[in-house]
């Protein structure tokens, strides 16, 4: 028998989505001040945004936390 694995959180959801979940909720100063990165703080938009977390995986897994914090409540 295999152990059940956790499921992802994540699964089926997109990194637009969730740039765009996160600025509806947040605003771009807010989600700027809460995660330092230029693509939040100066001239952002989603798709930007997008292009950045996209190469950028440090700051991807940053902004993929806080949207799973988001989604408990805990932010």
């Amino acid at each position: 028998m295999s152990e059940a694995k956790p499921k992802d959180p994540l699964h089926g959801i997109t990194l637009e989505q969730i740039v765009t979940e996160l600025h509806a909720r947040y605003g771009w100063e807010a989600l700027g001040e809460m995660i330092t990165i230029r693509c939040f703080q100066f001239d952002p938009s989603v798709k930007s945004s997008l292009v950045f977390l996209r190469k950028t995986p440090w700051a991807r897994t940053k902004v993929e936390d806080l949207y799973k914090l988001m989604k408990r409540g805990d932010a």
